[in-house]
């Protein structure tokens, strides 16, 4: 699977050992910055990972800042983007599994490497169970409030 990482200036440290992480799965990664920890915007992260993903480059995406919450608000402001900020497991799959979540987002300040590991796991394995008719009924619900509130926007 090709997946898309991004991290901001407080994120780097942890989504460099992500990033290797992903690749020892056998995962191919499209890292899109930062590239050190010099101070950065969050925002040019969640944007870039999202724009990935709407344009095919990218199956799924991680995004890492320093608590998790500001490149889970921007991403979410993207058509099709599906972040959800995971500091279990749990969250982590069932994201995937009942509301085909698509990005998957840590805080590099709340939680460590081996957790995130984890986390990596559990989402990567993940798929979203669409033979489930109440699960697909939902994401169709939730398709159609972005649709609303975002006309004529192309989605991932």
């Amino acid at each position: 699977m090709k997946i898309a990482i991004g991290a901001d200036h407080a994120g780097f440290p942890l989504k460099e050992e992500v990033r290797e992480f992903v690749e020892r799965l056998g995962h191919e990664v499209l890292d899109l910055g930062a590239y050190n920890t010099e101070p950065s915007d969050y925002p040019d992260f969640a944007q870039a990972v999202g724009q990935a993903m709407i344009a095919g480059r990218a199956e799924r995406g991680i995004l890492i800042c320093g608590s998790g919450v500001g490149v889970n608000v921007a991403a979410n402001k993207i058509p099709g983007i599906r972040a959800c900020m995971c500091h279990d497991t749990y969250s982590a799959h069932q994201g995937v599994e009942h509301d085909d979540m698509n990005v998957l987002v840590m805080g590099a300040r709340i939680i460590g490497p081996a957790l995130a590991f984890d986390l990596v796991t559990s989402y990567l394995n993940a798929k979203f169970q669409q033979k489930e008719e109440r699960f697909v009924r939902r994401l169709n619900k939730v398709k159609a409030i972005e649709a609303h509130y975002m006309p004529g926007t192309s989605k991932a």
